[in-house]
């Protein structure tokens, strides 16, 4: 998966991995923020954000000029503090699993 990343950004503490995300592009103006994640006890430290930030920048540095995001709705705060903004989007459901309600 990696190999076939636009880019992807690790935050460590010493040797420990303790954020990531990966950027998966379309090869042309889409790149897409996937899986961010930063250890539970290293949140609300700014790690996410600066994780966020590298990921925005080699994105444009690829000349990529949309990052696009998808995130469950208690971190729409979050995503509007790295400089996202609310869109319309569509969504289909491909598993054959019930979705959450």
């Amino acid at each position: 998966m990696l190999r076939r990343s636009l880019v992807y950004v690790c935050a460590y503490a010493g040797k420990r991995l303790i954020g990531f995300a990966n950027v998966a592009w379309d090869g042309g103006a889409h790149a897409f923020l996937l899986d961010p994640m930063v250890h539970p006890d290293f949140r609300r430290q700014g790690i996410g954000k600066e994780i966020v930030r590298r990921c925005a920048i080699e994105s444009r540095k690829a000349d990529a000029e949309w990052l696009h995001v998808d995130f469950e709705p208690e971190l729409h705060e979050f995503y509007r503090e790295c400089g996202f903004h609310p869109t319309d989007a569509g969504l289909i459901k491909l598993s054959k699993t019930k979705a959450k309600s």
